[in-house]
């Protein structure tokens, strides 16, 4: 999962770094990652993995970082 996520963040996040540059652990917004982006990256990962972000996961620190969005992704699948 943690490998698809990268994939649509590095399609849609519209960072400053390349993928060789992007680790699990990387902050996304100081790579570059706009509130704006973060929604479409948001949109890519609800259709990806057929599930919708809750309002109390629309904040910043989950969408921080390729891991804390593989982690959010994980509890809404888990559902």
């Amino acid at each position: 999962m943690i490998e698809t996520v990268r994939t649509l963040v590095l399609q849609h996040a519209k960072l400053g770094i390349g993928e060789s540059e992007l680790r699990n652990d990387s902050d996304l917004y100081e790579a570059g990652m706009s509130s704006h982006a973060s929604v479409h990256v948001m949109l890519a990962l609800e259709d990806e993995f057929g599930v919708e972000f809750p309002d109390s996961l629309l904040t910043r620190d989950v969408f921080r970082t390729v891991s804390s969005i593989a982690d959010a992704i994980g509890e809404l699948t888990d559902k």
